[in-house]
């Protein structure tokens, strides 16, 4: 990419207002393409800083760049971050790829036992009459993670409609067990259904339950308005946010998605950047 002509500074991170102005001053366009990882807590838990609870993707993360150090890589020196698996029970809030990837990794890292908790209900096995070819299918679909679960436990980690309501600690502040509890769908919002808590083991408990828009460090930064999803708002044509010669693409404009979808959007942002400096785009 440097050979190409891209320049690298030293922080990719632009959280302050001097460093924005400088950022836009110095070039004619800035496109912001940051992503949508502001990860989804769980009310009254993700916040405690409890030793056990972790995001997914931090979760993800170090134990790839434990691996990559393990392989004798260069690796940041964040890679010795101790998200121990061997051993324990594994509770996952979410049932994306994300939880999926979760499942995989902690049952080849050695774990005791996976839950995998979805909120939503249990898809259907075959397409339902409202959901016909060409749509997209809305069925029960076992990924990898699932797969190796069933093998190695003898049946599907997936619970549906239940999620995490409270947790349990031992005498040392750590993680020792979860409350679960049974969740549905009442005029739109998310209800626990009295009477279904259910107390189960858990030393490790991951939360892979979405994303709520990008971080807002970077967009404040700019003066870019956020929309009510948390993503950058899009001014007068598709990728022009409401700061003139400042651009967004990607997750950080249209949420979170497949990055087919990035590609798309960085090239289209590219020719409308080009439009903007040249007056016309070939």
């Amino acid at each position: 990419m440097e050979a190409e002509g891209i320049t690298f500074i030293t922080s990719s991170v632009i959280d302050t207002k001097n460093r924005a102005e400088k950022l836009k001053q110095t070039y004619d366009a800035v496109a912001l393409c940051c992503g949508s990882k502001k990860p989804r807590a769980l009310p009254g838990i993700s916040d405690q800083g409890i030793p056990g609870v972790c995001y997914a993707v931090d979760f993800l993360t170090a134990v790839t760049k434990r691996l990559i150090a393990a392989d004798g890589q260069t690796a940041p020196s964040d890679a010795a971050s101790d998200f121990s698996v061997k051993g324990k029970n594994v509770v996952i809030v979410g049932g994306g790829d994300t939880g999926n990837d979760c499942i995989g990794t902690v049952l080849r890292l050695g774990c005791k036992s996976v839950t995998a908790l979805e909120m939503m209900p249990e898809p259907p096995e075959v397409r339902a009459k409202d959901n016909p070819w060409p749509e997209w299918p809305k069925i029960k679909k076992t990924d990898y993670g699932h797969a190796e679960a069933i093998s190695v436990f003898g049946k599907d980690p997936r619970q549906f409609q239940r999620t995490v309501k409270s947790v349990n600690r031992d005498k040392n502040g750590a993680l020792q067990s979860v409350v679960t509890v049974g969740v549905c769908m009442q005029k739109g919002k998310l209800k626990e259904i009295k009477g279904s808590e259910k107390t189960i083991p858990c030393e490790l408990l991951l939360i892979a339950a979405g994303f709520i828009g990008t971080d807002p460090k970077t967009a404040r930064a700019f003066g870019v308005e956020l929309s009510s999803r948390g993503t950058v708002k899009s001014g007068e044509t598709l990728y022009h946010t409401t700061v003139p010669g400042v651009f967004s693409a990607g997750d950080m404009r249209r949420g979170q998605s497949l990055v087919v979808w990035a590609i798309a959007e960085g090239r289209a942002c590219a020719k409308e950047m080009d439009l903007y400096m040249m007056g016309y785009t070939v």
